[in-house]
């Protein structure tokens, strides 16, 4: 008896638990319903796609597709008409670079007075085969220019070291000088060489004569001496 009561003690608990299986189902599967009222699947038909497509296409007044030839024929004609508007620009520009240009007065260089060399040259000084001479003087702007030549006719070459070059007035008086162009050295049987000395004009009011002193450095075996320059205006 105790065998029977336990069996059927199990197969109650068992209808109960189906029961309330098949209830809890039911009511999921309601609440589930009641909750996808009114969701519908996408159309995921491809025929169905380009039939709204096409629609909506219609709808918006369609799109115009040109053709091959059309478009080369409109980007011709553009690229034409902008060479066109170039080439009418470039010659408005030339006349106003023509007209500015003819509008601006010619600036004329600054005259550089100059006067006529002196007379009495050259004046030549010669030692040991090497020759200065002083071929000619003329003043400009605030200087006495003297053009020099020197060349080297000896045995050996000569340099030379112009801050002791001595200028002399007929007064005794030592000038100051400056040079430029001349050589620092001299070669054997090599060319002339031209420069220039450079007198401040304002040493010169009342002098007539100069004088010029070159001894060769470190040396010091030959001198040249070129006197009695006239330098008189």
């Amino acid at each position: 008896m105790k065998i029977n009561s336990t069996v059927l003690l199990t197969l109650i608990l068992l209808i109960l638990m189906m029961g309330a299986g098949s209830v809890s189902a039911f009511l999921g599967f309601e609440l589930g319903s009641s909750a996808l009222k009114g969701v519908t699947t996408p159309d995921g038909r491809p025929i169905t796609k380009f039939a709204s497509n096409k629609a909506n296409s219609s709808q918006q007044g369609g799109l115009v597709l040109l053709k091959e030839e059309e478009i080369l024929k409109i980007v011709k004609a553009r690229i034409e008409g902008k060479t066109k508007a170039a080439k009418s620009e470039k010659p408005e520009e030339d006349d106003e670079e023509t007209n500015t240009s003819k509008q601006k007065p010619e600036e004329k260089p600054p005259e550089v007075v100059e006067e006529k060399p002196l007379p009495g040259f050259p004046v030549t000084a010669q030692s040991q085969g090497v020759t200065m001479t002083v071929q000619s003087a003329r003043y400009s702007g605030g200087d006495l220019l003297l053009k020099v030549k020197m060349q080297n006719k000896g045995k050996d070459s000569v340099r030379f070291l112009y801050s002791f070059l001595d200028v002399t007035d007929d007064k005794g008086r030592t000038l100051s000088a400056s040079t430029e162009g001349l050589p620092t050295e001299l070669p054997v049987n090599g060319p002339a060489f031209s420069g220039t000395v450079s007198i401040p004009t304002a040493l010169l009011d009342d002098v007539k004569k100069i004088s010029l002193a070159l001894t060769d450095y470190p040396a010091q075996q030959l001198k040249l001496e070129a006197s009695n320059i006239p330098v008189e205006r």
